[in-house]
Formats: C-alpha cells, sequence, structure tokens
C-alpha cells in the first residue's frame, strides 16, 4: 500500500497569528489568502491530470486543533488510502486518534508520532 504521497500542509501556533502571517506576507511573498492562509497549488506524477495544494496556515497559541500534541506545529501529509493506513498504523502499534472526519475536503485522520506530535493524515477527494 502507498502510504504518504506528499505535504497537504503546514500548520503552525503563534501568539499573533496575523502579524506574523503579513510578516511572511511581506517579507517572503506568501500570498495570504482571505481565509488566513496560503494555498500553494502544484501537479506532480500522482495527479498529473489534476491539480494538488499544499496548505499552509498560522493558529493561534492557545488552539486545541494539535491536541493531545503540545508542539507548536503541525505537518498534514496526503495520503491515497486514508482508512486503509490507519488500519495498517493501528496495526503497528501507533497511537491513531479514533475520530476521522470526511468532507468535501476529503478524508483527514490524526496519528501521534514518536515524540507526540500530532500528524494530519489527508486522502485529497478524487482529482486533487
Amino acid at each position: 500500500m502507498k502510504r504518504v504521497t506528499g505535504i497537504g500542509g503546514v500548520f503552525f501556533k503563534s501568539p499573533d497569528p496575523k502579524a506574523l502571517s503579513e510578516w511572511y506576507r511581506v517579507h517572503l511573498g506568501v500570498d495570504i489568502g482571505p481565509w488566513g492562509g496560503a494555498a500553494f497549488d502544484w501537479s506532480g506524477p500522482d495527479n498529473p491530470g489534476g491539480k494538488g495544494t499544499t496548505a499552509w496556515n498560522v493558529f493561534k497559541a492557545d488552539t486545541d486543533y494539535f491536541a493531545p500534541s503540545t508542539s507548536n506545529f503541525m505537518i498534514n501529509y496526503r495520503v491515497a488510502d486514508l482508512h486503509g493506513l490507519l488500519a495498517a498504523l493501528r496495526e503497528e502499534g501507533c497511537r491513531v486518534e479514533d475520530k476521522v472526519d470526511d468532507s468535501e475536503y476529503g478524508k483527514f485522520g490524526w496519528v501521534l508520532d514518536l515524540d507526540g506530535n500530532k500528524v494530519e493524515l489527508w486522502e485529497p477527494p478524487a482529482g486533487q
């Protein structure tokens, strides 16, 4: 089974997300969208006829979205078969969150790595 196919997003915390996002816009040219983050579009061998996106976003320092991790960052990895991968990770003894989100943006699941960092796994909708 193919596991990670790319990076779907990079997320981190800040005491002042708006100011930090503005710093990235001014100094690094990151095109911050109205939703507060950026989307980097690309194509690749896994989606030659489609469009891939890597999201970038700064969260408030007190967000609980990264919980139970206490890290200041979270990486989102694109995967080909979320449910299959989550089952394999459970069989391998990994700490997998029970919750799975399924929406028009795709399927999302979470696992914690050995250091307790929350890792988001994302199966994009077909064609993305």
